[in-house]
């Protein structure tokens, strides 16, 4: 009994200085109000201003102004003064609980990288990296931050620049309309500081317009669009046979049709690899004999046609020769098979418009990837979604782009100086480079900076399979993950990538001995999965390699200087894509010009 009787006169003084305590918070603030309101309406009254005495105007005001008016004092001096301070209880109210929601939307945030965690990717770092990486800025005193590295973004909530350097290779995970373009393809192609690589679905209001004008003033810019997606005119072709003059070129090559024809889960079938192999023989003649590519249709067309053979035999690829001749001597009916196998993956060649841009063509220069890797210039490689052969020619074009600056890296010590940025946007639709995730082991060595960006990862998983996208995914050094990811795998590994930390939980229990507080600790993620789902637009998280994962607050280029010209320029670009796109005849359902 004695305990009880203990604990029950312990929670009796609680209430009561609980309890006083209120009063005081409620009565000293308004006994002050009422004393100025008071003094206030006595002033507009005409009354002269009395002493410092809150509590007597609290309870007596008539005391304190006795030359008042009643009903004065009653308004100003009561009336008035409550409502004041209901008013000011019930704002500060309001302020308190956006604060705290605002910190218990942060808290599992705060517990992700912060400048220090990230150190390697901020500007001192970033810069030092860029001196040792690129001969050229070794005695440079004031180096641009452009020249240092590629902007990400800034870490959330302050202003430190985040920024992945010339030797990282990035795969870029972000749904449509999250910033993928507008924050991470043309504020990188804007601040390149050597050659650019673009692919692309989309040109008006896109990364064609926005960076043209800005681009051509760095260099040369190339436009390959055989789709006409932004009705470019045909200034230059490129010629793909130029790197299939040997079997591993070939075999490139044709396997840029298939990738562009066949996801990666059917690509091992028996026609799938012989319809490959036929078009990588018949690839190796047309680019032995110095033919255009287009050729190979008409040997597609007709099997028993022997100048293929004829060829590989006088330039000694008698092996290959031979297996071209067992496939076109073997049964009727399997033969057949693998050429329509084979003209259907290359069959964007029997369209004239499109072979225009990768045959010889008058008055219209050669693009050559070995001269453009060395120079300042921009390459914009156009194709529509699913446009099967366009799209392996564009493909083909980039993997080509990025050979020859692995090959003139070598020559030149290792590196490029400056590196070169390919950014690979729709990867998964307009540029299925069957082993990007293989060269992604060694570009960034390269002074090669490729930036895949991907709506989802099973889009990557379709096009490389699961191991392939895998692949890509580790080797990546930088990651970085947008909002809309609404794969609850996906977003659950990158809850677990994220981490765990301690949450402090305090739990209070009553008995009869009295009340008893104890305090414990808890583990649970940083960042769960629905968070990650529900990532605000304009933010991305962040993985580098060897560092903890960072939240960025992302900088689309409209909200960057200098944006206003860039509009301008955008809908420069636009309307000359409309205007040329009117100027074109109109085709009829019959294909014929009116």
């Amino acid at each position: 009994m004695p305990p009880s009787s203990s604990s029950n006169h312990t929670d009796g003084y609680d209430l009561v200085l609980r309890l006083l305590l209120g009063v005081l918070a409620v009565v000293v603030p308004l006994a002050h109000l009422a004393w100025l309101a008071g003094n206030i309406t006595a002033s507009l009254t005409g009354t002269s201003w009395a002493p410092y005495q809150p509590t007597k105007a609290l309870l007596h005001p008539e005391q304190v102004w006795p030359a008042a008016g009643e009903t004065s004092l009653l308004i100003g001096a009561q009336i008035v003064p409550v409502l004041v301070f209901f008013a000011l209880a019930a704002g500060a109210g309001l302020l308190w609980a956006r604060h705290k929601n605002r910190r218990g939307g942060r808290k599992k945030i705060t517990d992700m990288a912060k400048a220090r965690d990230i150190e390697p990717l901020m500007a001192k770092a970033i810069t030092d990296k860029a001196r040792s990486l690129r001969p050229s800025l070794k005695d440079t005193k004031h180096i641009d931050a452009k020249d240092t590295g590629i902007l990400l973004g800034n870490l959330q909530g302050s202003r430190h620049e985040v920024r992945m350097g010339f030797e990282d290779v990035a795969v870029a995970i972000m749904a449509p309309r999250s910033g993928k373009t507008t924050s991470l393809a043309i504020p990188s192609m804007l601040g390149a500081p050597g050659p650019v690589l673009l692919t692309s679905n989309k040109a008006a209001g896109d990364a064609f317009t926005t960076a043209y004008e800005a681009r051509a003033r760095a260099g040369t810019v190339w436009t390959m669009d055989p789709q006409q997606i932004a009705h470019a005119a045909r200034e230059m072709w490129w010629n793909p046979l130029a790197s299939a003059k040997t079997l591993d070129g070939a075999n490139r090559l044709a396997g840029h049709f298939l990738a562009a024809s066949v996801d990666a889960s059917q690509q091992g079938d028996f026609w799938s690899k012989a319809g490959s192999n036929i078009l990588s023989q018949l690839l190796l003649a047309a680019a032995l004999d110095e033919r255009p590519i287009t050729d190979i249709m008409q040997w597609l067309a007709f099997p028993a046609d022997r100048t293929p053979l004829d060829i590989l035999r006088d330039h000694g690829f008698t092996a290959v020769a031979a297996q071209l001749k067992g496939t076109v001597e073997g049964p009727p009916e399997t033969r057949d098979g693998i050429y329509e196998t084979a003209r259907q993956y290359a069959a964007a060649l029997l369209n004239a418009e499109i072979a225009a841009w990768v045959t010889p063509q008058k008055d219209v220069a050669e693009f050559r990837p070995a001269e453009f890797v060395t120079s300042s210039g921009t390459l914009f490689l156009l194709s529509k979604d699913g446009g099967g052969g366009a799209s392996a020619l564009i493909a083909a074009c980039a993997d080509s782009v990025m050979r020859a600056a692995t090959a003139q890296a070598e020559r030149a010590g290792g590196r490029l100086d400056p590196p070169m940025l390919a950014i690979l946007d729709e990867a998964a639709n307009v540029c299925k480079i069957s082993d990007l995730p293989d060269l992604y082991s060694h570009l960034g060595s390269r002074g090669i900076i490729p930036i895949t960006i991907l709506q989802s990862y099973r889009q990557g998983q379709k096009v490389w399979g699961d191991a392939g996208m895998d692949a890509m995914w580790s080797a990546s050094t930088v990651k970085v993950i947008g909002s809309g990811i609404d794969d609850p795998d996906f977003a659950d590994k990158l809850s677990r990538l994220i981490g765990d930390h301690d949450v402090e939980t305090t739990s209070t229990s009553h008995s009869e001995s009295g009340k008893s507080t104890s305090v414990s600790m808890r583990q649970e993620r940083i960042l769960p999965a629905d968070a990650i789902r529900a990532l605000p637009k304009g933010t991305a998280l962040c993985f580098a390699t060897g560092m903890r994962a960072a939240m960025l607050d992302l900088r689309p280029w409209y909200r960057e200087p200098g944006a206003e010209e860039l509009s301008a320029a955008s809908a420069r670009a636009s309307q000359a894509i409309t205007a040329r796109a009117v100027a074109k005849p109109r085709q009829t359902d019959f294909g014929k010009a009116v």
